[in-house]
């Protein structure tokens, strides 16, 4: 008897031991991966400002999207003395008259593909954006995103620095843009709301 059930459970961990042995030689199976890009669905706000007027206009553009926002923050900061327009060799009319000027900015965006949309607010400096402007756009690969320039100015309009946005933001549809600081927020809201963002 005991020959007869040391036998049956021989012929039983064979068995087992076959039946594990031909799932292992199965080909596994392709497992979805976890890590799926998410869409690019935010809107940022992206401003620079040296005395706080356009920081203001930016900030008020992001409340009314619900957007993040992004200082461009200068390497080096600009003094007043740099701001000095009637002074021909003051830093700003320096970089102004500079096409290829690229000033330095301090920090970057980490995850710029999260954006499908990015303001990008900045006062007028001799009738269009400053030079820092282009570095930060020249900065990212912006292809596929919805562009949209506000400026704030005591006179000039936005035209050239549209024109000058449409040339540096290869592949992204730069809309026309708007000078802020001269319309209500119900005026700013509606056009915000034209844009479908």
């Amino acid at each position: 008897m005991r020959k007869f059930l040391t036998a049956i459970l021989a012929a039983l961990t064979m068995i087992i031991f076959t039946g594990c042995g031909n799932s292992a030689e199965k080909p596994a199976e392709p497992k979805a991966s976890a890590q799926v890009d998410a869409p690019a669905d935010k809107i940022l706000v992206a401003y620079f400002s040296c005395t706080g007027n356009t920081k203001k206009a930016a900030e008020e553009v992001a409340a009314l999207l619900d957007a993040d926002t992004f200082e461009i923050v200068p390497a080096q900061a600009y003094t007043p003395d740099d701001l000095n327009y009637n002074v021909e060799d003051c830093r700003a009319n320096v970089e102004q008259k500079d096409s290829a000027a690229r000033p330095e900015i301090k920090s970057k965006i980490e995850n710029i593909a999260q954006y499908k949309a990015i303001v990008v607010a900045f006062p007028i400096w001799w009738g269009a954006e400053p030079r820092i402007i282009d570095t930060f756009v020249e900065s990212y690969d912006l292809a596929g995103k919805v562009i949209v320039p506000v400026c704030t100015s005591g006179g000039s309009d936005i035209q050239t620095a549209e024109k000058n946005l449409q040339e540096l933001c290869k592949g992204a549809d730069v809309r026309s843009g708007k000078r802020l600081g001269i319309t209500s927020t119900d005026e700013v809201k509606a056009w915000l709301d034209s844009l479908k963002l």
